[in-house]
């Protein structure tokens, strides 16, 4: 097999795997579930297979993935409408602390050790398991807590503060080019960007890292880094 054939059929098989992973649904490592993560790992051992071995036909190669994928996409629709299903393949949440207890019982059934525990609690920011109401091991191995209600951090709804609605805000421009979509969908137009940018001493949208327009109608607008454009442009 030639080089060119090599990079044409990793190429292809790059491409198809691409397709069915987004084909399959965009969710993170982290949220997999067992029976995604087999999936998963299979799909990349036998995509392995033939870019390692040219005897392998692109059609018999393909057969076994898609199969994979057909059933991966089978069982994810079931579990959407067996309960059953879905606990034998994913598992079902287990609470490890409540009332600021442990429940050893269950950190045994489900052999997760203290230093786990307290390391995901570290990383919640909670330091002491009085503290916490509950918590839960989730099927994708995070652990969420929920703390006490009096250990709970203060939100302007518990002082009966009312707020401004912020929203999301709009993507404007990015690393120099204008995101037409989103000044359309915020009634605005080429004419009022500059202007804006203008405003603000900048004469090309080129020299725009990010510009955001938030809810209020406030634009943010940050500058590319000249210095960087400087050193590039003395090694050009």
């Amino acid at each position: 097999m030639g080089i060119s054939t090599a990079i044409a059929r990793t190429l292809i098989f790059y491409a198809i795997l691409l397709l069915l992973l987004r084909i399959m649904g965009k969710r993170e490592i982290g949220s997999l579930s067992p029976f995604d993560l087999v999936v998963t790992i299979m799909i990349a051992e036998l995509a392995a297979l033939p870019m390692e071995n040219p005897d392998i036909g692109l059609l018999n190669a393909l057969v076994p993935i898609l199969t994979l994928t057909l059933a991966e996409i089978t069982v994810s629709y079931l579990t959407l409408k067996s309960e059953s299903l879905r606990l034998l393949l994913t598992g079902a949440p287990s609470i490890i602390i409540r009332g600021g207890e442990i429940i050893e019982s269950e950190m045994r059934r489900v052999r997760y050790n203290l230093s786990d525990l307290m390391l995901q609690l570290r990383l919640k920011g909670v330091s002491n398991i009085a503290d916490v109401e509950a918590a839960i091991l989730e099927t994708n191995g995070e652990l969420s807590v929920i703390l006490k209600s009096q250990y709970r951090p203060v939100i302007p709804a518990d002082l009966g503060i009312e707020t401004e609605y912020e929203g999301l805000p709009l993507i404007i421009i990015m690393d120099g080019q204008i995101n037409r979509v989103n000044l359309k969908q915020a009634g605005l137009d080429d004419v009022w960007l500059e202007a804006r940018l203008q405003e603000r001493g900048i004469d090309s949208v080129g020299d725009v890292l990010l510009a955001s327009l938030d809810t209020l109608g406030r634009l943010f607008v940050q500058r590319k880094d000249r210095s960087r454009r400087k050193k590039r442009a003395d090694i050009l």
